[in-house]
């Protein structure tokens, strides 16, 4: 969060205020990490730590308590971003299906890492939000998990090209489907685990996940 004078400042930049702040940002940022990769891209400074990347935002606190961060995809502006509304939205849908969100958006996160997905984390986890209220596998215990899973890449697998809206701002993002031949292959790899473990193939069922999620997961517990 920077300071409002910064903001003012920056207003009188006659254009591309967005990206020089960014590339402000960026420069104090290379100062502390010389030789760290770094770059802007639309609304962030990614840099680049080995085999992870930090996303760092610039953002200027409004009076709703809302935040105004920059936008240089199509055109250069600042956009309303709402992250304590997001976090509500997950802990209200947590809490009201048995906690079971997190968890799942956690196994999420290492599904794409695992297997480079390329679509953003909160794109998912809205997804996965909105999944969880449907399924009758909700309040059930982590036993349940392998078939939950198995449902929330089919229901994702039908969601490409659709949209999901950002709580708060009401922001409406396209989900495009670049990464939708990724989750098919993750469901296919799911529905083949359950009916491994249907059958007590345990070890056969413990490859599938590895598959999904990397070998973190045991192949056997």
């Amino acid at each position: 969060m920077l300071p409002t004078s910064e903001y003012h400042r920056l207003q009188s930049y006659q254009w591309n205020r967005q990206s020089a702040l960014l590339q402000e940002v960026k420069a104090a940022l290379a100062a502390t990490y010389p030789d760290t990769d770094m770059s802007g891209d639309g609304q962030v400074v990614v840099v680049r730590f080995g085999s992870y990347a930090i996303e760092v935002v610039p953002a200027f606190l409004l009076q709703s308590g809302q935040y105004w961060i920059c936008d240089t995809h199509n055109g250069v502006s600042y956009k309303t971003a709402d992250p304590w509304a997001e976090i509500r939205h997950i802990d209200a849908a947590d809490q009201a299906n048995g906690s079971n969100l997190r968890p799942l958006i956690r196994m999420l996160k290492a599904w794409q890492a695992n297997c480079s997905v390329p679509i953003k984390s909160f794109q998912f986890e809205l997804l996965a939000a909105d999944f969880i209220a449907e399924s009758p596998w909700r309040f059930k215990d982590f036993f349940w998990f392998d078939w939950l899973l198995r449902d929330l890449f089919a229901y994702m697998y039908h969601r490409a090209n659709s949209s999901v809206v950002v709580p708060g701002t009401r922001e409406v993002i396209p989900l495009g489907n670049a990464w939708q031949s990724r989750v098919e292959t993750a469901y296919g790899r799911a529905a083949k685990a359950c009916d491994y473990e249907r059958e007590n193939y345990l070890l056969a069922a413990g490859d599938e996940w590895q598959k999904i999620f990397g070998q973190q997961v045991p192949r056997a517990v």
